[in-house]
């Protein structure tokens, strides 16, 4: 399969196109309008700082039905007996940039967050699109996570902990808010083993674009 070479419009090949680690297209720019686009068609950025723009659209795709969270009986008691509190979107620079600051601690070698996805990132929020979840304890952050919202869908992007648990309590307040939403999918981008102990399971990824079909089409007839 080629490796698509963007042009300067926001558009994306076909994701079927991908390559079978996920690899679709290289180049562009982290416009509001290019991400829009991309996570409209379920692709995403990924890449080190100093290389030009990776976008990705992993098959199969993990996926998180709200429907579906599981908490363990020993973490929900934990959560109860905590004095976590929880906030959205009242510091979402604080946590892009926190969750940069742990892969750079957990791998040793930089981030994909690089400071031109977190500027990317922080116009998306202004835009009304990225949002954030604040997970505070005795007045400091102690976990936090990020993601992009469209339509029916929540695209989740990174986390992390600074106190045990911090981004668990974060996870567990936002699956309940987008429940209330009515939000049908999270997306969880890459299958970890820590997300399917939550209820995470994968598909496939035309089960995940019928799904942006189904959940995203206003967003679509907007920016295509």
């Amino acid at each position: 399969m080629p490796i698509f070479q963007l042009t300067d419009a926001p558009v994306f090949p076909d994701p079927t196109l991908a390559e079978e680690n996920g690899l679709l297209a290289v180049g562009g720019d982290l416009s509001v309008e290019r991400l829009l686009a991309a996570y409209s068609k379920g692709i995403f950025p990924w890449y080190s700082e100093g290389d030009p723009p990776l976008w990705w659209f992993t098959n199969p795709r993990l996926v998180l039905f709200p429907g579906e969270f599981r908490v363990s009986k020993r973490l929900a008691r934990t959560l109860r007996n905590s004095d976590f509190s929880i906030t959205f979107d009242t510091e979402f620079t604080l946590v892009i940039n926190a969750c940069a600051e742990t892969r750079i601690r957990q791998g040793g070698e930089g981030t994909w967050i690089s400071d031109d996805m977190k500027a990317a990132y922080i116009r998306l929020h202004l835009a009304g699109h990225a949002h954030s979840v604040e997970c505070w304890l005795d007045g400091k952050l102690a976990g936090g996570l990020y993601g992009v919202s469209l339509g029916n869908i929540f695209f989740g992007e990174s986390m992390f902990t600074r106190i045990s648990n911090g981004s668990k309590a974060a996870l567990v307040a936002l699956v309940e808010r987008l429940k209330q939403q009515g939000v049908a999918v999270i997306d969880c981008q890459m299958t970890t083993s820590h997300l399917i102990t939550f209820g995470a399971r994968e598909i496939s990824g035309d089960e995940f674009r019928h799904l942006l079909q189904l959940h995203v089409l206003s967003f679509n007839s907007e920016i295509t």
